[in-house]
């Protein structure tokens, strides 16, 4: 059976994905993605132009399921007080990195290997992305339910500790995808109201 050009894509993008997490993008060639998949690495050149037109695919496709989950979050939590909104953007941001962890790792460290036109739109897209999480966090400050911090430090010190999970994070281990995103919200929404002194 002939497998669909967008199938294969898909594969070839899965197959990557996987190796640019293990080994790192600059470490893997086109003929190890090419074996992964059992093709000829000259096949690869009919589906991609380039292994740099892989990455960028597996960026896009992780930056356009985090910004989809932040906005699901945000709809979810709209009207909300800052400590549920905050939760809604953290529990969306555990779920798309425990749904496809390799995809999210990849997103995560490997963007800096892209071109510079494309780099600079990704940058813009993450800005875009922490913007809510900066936003929650100053309104928290003004109504008082958070403590006075800076808010996109804040901001940065959560997504980096939600970020780590892609590092760690299997399907069948001791918590659920739930139970972490029950735990980093708390923990995130904790760092904020706690006195800490």
């Amino acid at each position: 059976m002939t497998i669909e050009a967008p199938s294969r894509r898909r594969a070839i993008e899965d197959a990557a994905s996987g190796l640019f997490h293990e080994r790192g993008y600059a470490a893997t060639s086109v003929r190890e993605i090419a074996r992964v998949l059992d093709i000829q690495g000259a096949s690869l050149y009919a589906h991609v132009s380039s292994k740099e037109d892989v990455l960028w695919s597996i960026v896009d496709r992780a930056a356009s399921a985090f910004e989809a989950a932040a906005d699901r979050g945000k709809a979810a939590a709209e009207g909300r007080p800052p400590a549920e909104r905050l939760s809604a953007l953290v529990r969306g941001h555990v779920e798309v990195i425990a749904a496809d962890p390799r995809l999210a790792s990849v997103f995560l460290s490997e963007w800096r290997h892209l071109s510079a036109g494309r780099r600079a739109g990704i940058l813009e897209r993450r800005d875009a992305y922490e913007a809510p999480f900066r936003d929650v966090i100053a309104d928290g400050m003004a109504t008082g339910d958070f403590t006075p911090t800076d808010p996109a430090l804040a901001a940065t010190f959560i997504l980096n500790a939600l970020n780590g999970l892609a590092a760690w994070y299997r399907a069948d281990g001791r918590l659920t995808a739930g139970r972490i995103a029950d735990h980093y919200s708390d923990l995130a929404v904790r760092t904020l109201t706690e006195d800490h002194r």
